[in-house]
This record gives structure tokens, C-alpha cells and sequence, in this order.
């Protein structure tokens, strides 16, 4: 079943929507760091987004643009500030649809399994990796960190991809070669060298120093 992410700081509204969706067989979260939304959002991977306009520190407006950066994933608004104002800026910010306060949970319900029938193919779902603060789009081959955005080749790709599976851990050259291997017809060790300080000036554009670090004979670390 579909995940959806409760964007919604009144604890009883998010909590009561939140089981709805459960009754109904979807897998539910609620924001628990109303600064961090980002962050959850990525961790979580939701299938679908119900955002509240009027929230802590910055609005439902801010963390659509913020989430449409790194996700084409539906935004549903679901909000008491439901004049034709809001609900243009709501569209316009990358919404998808708008539902005002107070609502029927059976309509919202109607709503969100229409948009999710439209919208997937859910073969393309899981595709955001998060870790201290940079959010890495496998689908896109896109980084994102502190709102500055980096694209990344394949190979590059692919050597993130498998440092931040095995977070906390040492991978070796060797292993990072065979990843490459799979695709490439040949990648020598200078090859990895040259792709692997490519994937670190790109993270270190972003402001991320020593992301990636060199344990000398024995391969390249991502702390977890």
C-alpha cells in the first residue's frame, strides 16, 4: 500500500488523520521536526503529501517548493485558508490538489485514491536516500543539501548509491569497481580514483566536506 506523509502541526487533526489512513490500509507519519520536513520527507519516501498551509517556522508554500526540488510526488493542501487566494498560490507552488478545513475524511479519502490511481506506477517510489542533511535522488541522479542542487553522472551515481547502503561501514575499491562493473564494459582503478573525487568536489560545492573519506588500503567510508 501507498505511504502518505501528514503534514499537519494540530497533534489532534494529524493524529485522526493518521489513523483514517491506517483503517484504510495505507501506511501513515506524521512531522515530527516541523524544521526538518525536508529531511522526514526524504526519510520516509511518501507515495503522497498532505500538507497544512499554516505551519511553525516556515509555511506549507515553503516545503512544497522545497519537497518539488527533489520530488514529483502528489501534494494534496488541506487547510482552513481555503479563499481563491490560497487556493491559486497553492496550485501555483506545485499543489495538486486543495482540500479546505473542516473537511469530510470520506471526500479526502475519494481524493487522495483518485490522484494515486493517476499518478503511479509504483515502480518508481523509493527513490530518495537521506543522510545528514543531503538528499540523494537515484531516479533524477540529482544531490541536494542546504537548498543547492548538484546533478551527478551515472558512474558518480552509482558510487553514492553504494557508500550510503553500507553508511558506517568501509567499502573497498575492489567492491566499488564490480558496482561499476556491472554496466560499464571496463573500470580500471584510475577510473574509480577520477569518479571519486569528481563525487566529492560535487559535495563539497554543496558545502559538505569530508562526506566521503579515504581509509588508506582498505577503501572509502560515509560515517553513519
Amino acid at each position: 500500500m501507498a505511504k502518505i506523509l501528514i503534514v499537519e502541526d494540530d497533534k489532534i487533526i494529524a493524529r485522526e488523520m493518521k489513523k483514517y489512513m491506517e483503517n484504510w490500509g495505507y501506511e501513515a507519519a506524521t512531522i515530527q521536526n516541523f524544521k526538518e520536513i525536508l529531511s522526514e520527507f526524504a526519510a520516509f519516501s511518501p507515495q503522497l503529501v498532505l500538507m497544512d498551509i499554516s505551519l511553525p517556522f516556515y509555511s506549507g508554500y515553503y516545503w512544497c517548493e522545497k519537497i518539488r526540488q527533489i520530488s514529483k510526488v502528489p501534494i494534496i493542501f488541506v487547510s482552513s485558508a481555503s479563499d481563491n487566494m490560497n487556493i491559486i498560490m497553492a496550485v501555483n507552488m506545485g499543489g495538486d490538489d486543495f482540500i479546505a478545513k473542516p473537511f469530510d475524511f470520506q471526500v479526502l479519502m475519494a481524493k487522495i485514491q483518485a490522484i494515486l490511481r493517476r499518478t503511479y506506477d509504483f515502480a518508481d517510489n523509493s527513490n530518495l536516500i537521506e543522510h545528514k542533511g543531503l538528499i540523494f535522488n537515484l531516479s533524477e541522479l540529482t544531490v541536494l543539501y542546504n537548498g543547492k542542487k548538484a546533478e551527478l553522472t551515472k558512474n558518480e551515481a552509482r558510487i553514492l548509491q553504494q557508500q550510503q547502503k553500507k553508511k558506517g561501514k568501509i567499502v573497498s575499491r575492489d567492491s566499488l569497481m564490480m558496482r561499476l562493473w556491472e554496466t560499464d564494459s571496463f573500470v580500471d582503478d584510475n577510473t574509480l580514483s577520477v569518479n571519486v573525487n569528481r563525487l566529492r568536489k560535487k559535495l563539497e560545492q554543496l558545502g559538505l566536506e569530508s562526506f566521503i573519506t579515504t581509509k588508506k588500503g582498505a577503501g572509502y567510508l560515509i560515517e553513519g
